[in-house]
């Protein structure tokens, strides 16, 4: 198993703290293996199996009829003189489960942890129940550092090029160490349990083949500014009529199932919101390259952008598109200590590009720390503040 050291720590900062640990993101990133590391930890403080409580509620083996037979299972284990681990994997196909999930949290001698593959498991009636009693921690699919330690080869260029192909879902490692071509396999297996369960079933949309289409576009145009209008007009001036209405609501799904992320605008000078054309990013560039095919790799650059903002994302930033005098920063990043600018290139050795990227960043006239990120295999330069780092680097080194 590949160490999600990150996670770990953070679930090893929150045991036995009087809230439920809540892991989401999209299926098979790797939230079942967080869970079976932090079980090997607890194990290796002493804490000993019958101390240990876990159901992945997607395995045939459990079949509960509701919340109360869930809770009555686990509450049969339960002894008031121990302490207990609880790990409901899936939680969110147990129907009112966090009825079940808060008469586990209310025993002073049980430290729930949860997970889900759908951002609705945070909403409506368990966002109210167990208001300011859970943290979220956000799963995504491999780093970039994470990709890397999967591997002996130290051609840290090659195995980026691989990853900025294949994407970085842990199930597939192994896989392509030993027969790439089982890897379109695996994530068609991935790609059609979130469209049929996460989407489709729960969402009740029959239509599969508009939703691919709507899922198309967006991937198709990661980075760049789009509307719902111009998806909706798009698709109709191709034969393919849908709404507005409808082209929401399968965005919001996209969203709810971690498949997409949406990026909202920023004015820099009067760090305002804007409104229209959101961008958004995908959640791995080997699940858009299954959906997209040969087209998905006529992008590059985006591709390496959408890199970058998962990334910006996993160290814990907010994270918006810059505006400034009409020209765009990728990206405006946000935390406790302020902002961090970053522009993406896939290179700069060009002096016309150069300039250009430099640009919006010294519009911004102010003295947050000012990035420019490309491939080029140069040495760190700055430019009158702004500092040109290989993104390879980057993404290798702490913050």
């Amino acid at each position: 198993m590949i160490e999600r050291t990150e996670y770990l720590e953070e679930l090893k900062r929150w045991k036995d703290k009087d809230v439920i640990k809540v892991v989401t993101g999209i299926r098979r990133c790797g939230k079942s293996t967080l869970f079976e590391l932090f079980i090997e930890y607890l194990k290796e403080i002493n804490i000993v199996d019958e101390q240990i409580i876990k159901i992945n509620l997607e395995d045939a083996d459990y079949n509960f009829d509701g919340y109360r037979d869930l809770y009555n299972y686990i509450n049969s284990k339960i002894d008031t003189n121990k302490q207990y681990y609880v790990f409901l994997d899936e939680v969110q196909n147990i129907p009112e489960f966090q009825k079940a999930v808060d008469s586990l949290y209310i025993k002073k001698n049980v430290d729930v942890y949860i997970t889900g593959s759908n951002a609705y498991l945070l909403s409506g009636e368990l966002a109210t129940l167990l208001s300011g009693r859970y943290i979220e921690i956000k799963m995504l699919p491999l780093s970039f550092k994470e990709y890397v330690s999967a591997f002996d080869s130290g051609n840290y260029y090659q195995l980026f090029l691989d990853y900025m192909k294949n994407g970085g879902m842990p199930g597939y490692i192994d896989i392509l160490k030993t027969n790439s071509n089982g890897i379109d396999r695996y994530l068609d297996g991935v790609f059609s349990t979130i469209i049929y369960k996460d989407i489709m079933a729960r969402c009740n949309v029959s239509d599969k083949l508009l939703l691919e289409s709507i899922l198309k576009f967006i991937f198709d145009s990661i980075g760049s500014p789009i509307s719902i209008k111009k998806i909706s007009d798009t698709l109709t001036s191709k034969g393919i009529s849908v709404s507005n209405h409808t082209v929401e609501n399968y965005i919001n799904s996209f969203l709810e199932s971690f498949l997409i992320y949406k990026v909202k605008r920023l004015d820099v000078k009067g760090k305002n919101l804007l409104a229209r054309d959101y961008k958004f990013y995908a959640v791995d560039s080997g699940l858009r390259r299954f959906l997209l095919g040969k087209k998905a790799d006529s992008d590059m650059e985006h591709i390496l952008e959408n890199i970058v903002y998962l990334e910006l994302i996993r160290r814990g930033y907010r994270v918006y598109v810059g505006k400034v005098d009409g020209l765009e920063v990728d990206f405006v990043a946000e935390n406790v200590n302020g902002l961090k600018y970053y522009q993406v290139a896939l290179s700069v050795r060009d002096d016309s590009v150069l300039e250009r990227e430099l640009r919006s960043l010294q519009k911004t006239l102010d003295y947050y720390p000012k990035i420019l990120l490309t491939l080029d295999m140069d040495l760190e330069a700055d430019y009158d503040g702004i500092t040109k780092i290989n993104v390879i680097d980057w993404l290798l080194k702490e913050e």
